[in-house]
């Protein structure tokens, strides 16, 4: 199968789906840019012009809700937003009506509004422009919310979402457009509260999100050398959460590690320890680590951020104190991120 990068999958299903559905318009705040909000959507404005790829003001509380009348008459609007922290903006919309709508309106349609947003870390850009939301947002019942980590679940969720009744939030993680992989050229979907097995393993689980399904890869090939079998799940979407793959794997192995890009409490990383907790405690050796940034806000300088993120390292290290193995040293690896140089 022919290999392309993360950037170019969700390119790639934009346009085939927009070529597949008149009804679908593209809107954001730079997206009929020469750059393309990271080459994601310049091939659809080639091709389908300000018609329906519009660029558009810094107005994400207005638009939000222009964006959900519009999907509640039969539009099917793809909502950009550059930093997903600008999204705050929006939830109003997002939370009581495109979430609530269905419940509201006793099942009678959807609005199913696709809002992109892009999180995590960059080049020391601070408290409020390094955030990952995917915990905020999937604690509402009637969201789909998916962390895609490789470029065929980015095609692929997108794919999905676009032709789903339900309001869907997709969070792209910055570091992971220049990514490649395998991609299927047919705009197939990926279904929504199905996650995937990247690694398998014997000795412990760790359970990851976006980014963080790469750092753990990092860990678990390292460990393997150390000949640790370290069984890695991409959970693909944070809600709906395939509970039964994760407990599946911790009965198997015994310990858990939960590695996300956001903070402990409160988080996905509390949710994934809770499902285990409330259906399989019994199966636990060991207690569960969370994998996650320090209880603050990002600092601003770039050295310092490097150090606030968690990285395969720290995941390799939360799998050998699960395993109890302190005569075992931790791997130095580079992070998935090293080579990032900036926005856009």
């Amino acid at each position: 199968m022919r290999k392309i990068t993360y950037c170019q999958a969700i390119s790639e299903a934009t346009v085939q789906r927009m070529e597949a559905d008149p009804e679908i318009i593209l809107v954001g705040q730079g997206v009929d840019d020469y750059k393309g909000v990271y080459g994601t959507t310049k091939d659809a404005f080639q091709k389908f012009g300000p018609s329906r790829v519009m660029d558009i003001p810094n107005g994400e509380n207005a638009f939000a809700g222009i964006a959900v009348g519009a999907a509640s008459m039969g539009i099917r609007p793809i909502v950009v937003h550059t930093r997903d922290d600008f999204m705050f903006l929006a939830m109003d919309a997002i939370f009581n009506l495109a979430a609530k709508w269905r419940y509201m309106y006793g099942g009678q349609g959807g609005v199913p509004v696709v809002m992109r947003g892009i999180v995590g870390r960059g080049w020391g850009q601070g408290a409020t422009h390094s955030q990952s939301l995917q915990s905020l947002f999937g604690h509402f019942p009637g969201l789909h919310v998916a962390t895609p980590a490789s470029p065929a679940d980015a095609k692929g969720l997108l794919v999905s979402a676009l032709q789903a009744e339900t309001p869907v939030v997709l969070l792209e993680n910055r570091g992971l457009y220049g990514v490649e992989g395998e991609v299927p050229e047919q705009p197939l979907a990926v279904p929504f509260g199905v996650g995937r097995i990247a690694r398998t393993g014997d000795d412990v689980t760790v359970v990851a999100a976006s980014l963080m399904v790469h750092e753990a890869e990092r860990a678990a090939d390292a460990l393997r050398e150390q000949h640790i079998g370290v069984e890695v799940i991409d959970v693909r979407s944070i809600r709906p959460l395939d509970d039964a793959l994760i407990c599946a794997s911790v009965a198997k192995t015994g310990r858990l590690v939960v590695a996300d890009t956001s903070w402990a409490r409160y988080g996905f990383a509390a949710e994934v320890a809770a499902v285990v907790a409330e259906n399989i405690h019994d199966a636990l050796r060991a207690p569960v680590r969370r994998v996650t940034p320090p209880d603050c806000p990002a600092p601003v300088s770039w050295p310092l951020e490097e150090a606030f993120n968690p990285k395969a390292e720290t995941i390799a290290r939360a799998c050998l104190e699960t395993l109890r193995s302190d005569r075992r040293s931790v791997p130095k690896l580079r992070d998935v991120m090293s080579g990032f140089t900036g926005p856009y």
